[in-house]
């Protein structure tokens, strides 16, 4: 069962999205907040799976609090739940670490399947919002994290090329491949060959029928 921290300023609303959340028994809200101080307090109580967060709030908004927890707990899980779905305000919750973002004029059971993806390990974001918001700042300086052997290595394996392939043509041992593609993987938090693949399409690496 996935434990939530649920923050929002107007108590009435966070007892509807306890509801919702808590209806199907696959989630839990162990405790709620109305604003980033206390917040923040909860979160260190209670260590919940998920952060659920408005952003505008008296006092400090959303996006402190999730500079806060994403500073004490870098794989801390947080879903943005805001009213304000402007691009520049969604890419920025995702530079600064968000796993989520869902628009407050969404349909209720986007919160829901927000936390399933997100309590799953995945990333979310509203229907009808650019999945490039999702990617524009953390992707791009992961990137750059990469060397430029990593950076090849990345392009030749998501091109579909074999360990193996890669081994021959970079002039490396095949062991010396696979160790280099777990590290790109780290840097890039990326657990899969798919996962590989986008991240090489989105920064140019492939081109779309590559």
């Amino acid at each position: 069962m996935t434990r939530i921290l649920l923050v929002d300023d107007h108590p009435v609303m966070r007892a509807g999205y306890q509801r919702l959340l808590e209806q199907d028994g696959a989630a839990t809200v162990v405790a709620q907040a109305g604003n980033v101080d206390e917040a923040w307090g909860r979160f260190r109580q209670h260590l919940p799976d998920l952060t659920i967060t408005d952003i505008a709030m008296p006092g400090s908004g959303g996006l402190e609090l999730l500079r806060r927890v994403r500073a004490v707990e870098p794989g801390a899980r947080v879903v943005v739940f805001s009213m304000h779905d402007s691009d520049s305000l969604v890419r920025r919750t995702f530079e600064i670490g968000a796993s989520g973002f869902v628009s407050k004029s969404a349909p209720p059971e986007r919160l829901v399947e927000a936390v399933r993806c997100v309590a799953s390990g995945g990333r979310y974001l509203s229907p009808g919002l650019s999945p490039a918001l999702m990617e524009s700042g953390g992707e791009r300086d992961a990137l750059h994290a990469l060397t430029p052997r990593e950076v090849e290595i990345l392009r030749l394996i998501a091109g579909g090329e074999s360990p193996a392939t890669c081994a021959r043509v970079l002039h490396l041992s095949p062991k010396t491949i696979s160790n280099l593609q777990s590290i790109i993987k780290g840097k890039l938090g990326i657990r899969t060959m798919t996962g590989l693949v986008r991240v090489a399409l989105r920064s140019g690496l492939l081109t779309g029928d590559g």
